[in-house]
């Protein structure tokens, strides 16, 4: 009897737990995703906002939603409109090409979940492009002044030609625990879009101008303004290779060079954003020290 009792209760409560998610089932289903997008039709052009409404589904990423937005084409208000445009690649926060302002704060959108994001903003989700970048249409923004400056100090191992050199020079597992982090980076523009030196910088070509000459006044203006921290990071990270601080003297030039390390405020706001918790600030104190000692013998081994 006692048996009989336990079994009629353990499917009552079993009858009682598949009800409950029957329920959760039904009221996702019913649940609708709000999404405020800041859309932008060509480079150069106006800015609106326009709204979107997508069914909610569980574990659903901004990535998701954009996705779903894309398919339906359709503006909350019923409006047949364009699918809205943004960059992505890796979906798994590798690529750092999904880099947008999601409520207000520079992050990932393939690592950002709605579920998270409602919490935390409320209802409704805004989406915004980087501000520090240009615009070229709705989420997707011109971020070739990121990697000019990693081509201007030079962030990789040079290496002459594709023939067998022999075993490389051996890197204690100190060095490679400390290496470690600074090489995670994924150029993704999160501490740059947070960090208040690095303003946007944005060069309209002209109509008498050859594609040359603009690239070339580009790049000059570009190399002007603040280098970053995410370029000071790899500085340090290459300088400390023993291959790649065969040309720390050329990193070292482009870092004390106009719009480098000098230009830092400090404000620690990079460290705070970055996505893969690089320690940012560390990268900045340790390439301040050495700049000053580069700086200093270069003055007296003139």
């Amino acid at each position: 009897m006692i048996k009989a009792v336990g079994a009629m209760a353990d499917l009552a409560a079993s009858a009682a737990d598949n009800g409950d998610h029957q329920a959760e089932s039904r009221e996702s289903e019913s649940r609708m995703v709000r999404v405020r997008v800041l859309r932008q039709d060509i480079a150069g052009g106006e800015s609106y906002w326009e709204r979107f409404e997508v069914p909610y589904e569980p574990n659903m990423n901004v990535i998701s939603v954009l996705q779903k937005i894309a398919a339906q084409a359709r503006s909350q208000d019923g409006r047949h409109v364009a699918p809205v445009t943004w960059d992505c690649c890796c979906l798994e926060e590798v690529c750092g090409s999904c880099t947008m302002l999601i409520n207000g704060r520079t992050r990932m959108a393939c690592s950002a979940l709605v579920d998270k994001l409602v919490v935390e903003d409320g209802e409704e989700i805004e989406l915004r492009p980087m501000s520090k970048f240009p615009v070229v249409r709705d989420l997707v923004v011109d971020r070739r002044r990121v990697f000019r400056a990693l081509e201007k100090i030079e962030a990789w191992v040079p290496v002459e030609g594709s023939y067998d050199l022999g075993p490389g020079p051996r890197i204690s597992p100190e060095e490679q625990e400390d290496a470690y982090p600074l090489s995670t980076c994924m150029s993704c523009g999160c501490c740059l879009e947070a960090c208040p030196q690095y303003t946007k910088i944005e060069v309209v070509r002209r109509d008498d101008e050859s594609e040359a000459d603009f690239d070339a006044r580009r790049k000059a203006a570009h190399d002007s303004g603040f280098i970053g921290a995410h370029a000071i990071s790899q500085t340090v990270l290459f300088n400390a290779h023993p291959t790649g601080r065969m040309i720390a003297d050329e990193r070292m030039e482009a870092l004390t060079s106009k719009g480098g390390i000098q230009v830092c405020g400090n404000a620690q706001n990079c460290v705070a954003v970055c996505p893969k918790h690089i320690p940012l600030t560390r990268s900045i104190a340790r390439a301040g020290r050495a700049a000053t000692v580069w700086a200093i013998k270069k003055l007296f081994d003139r």
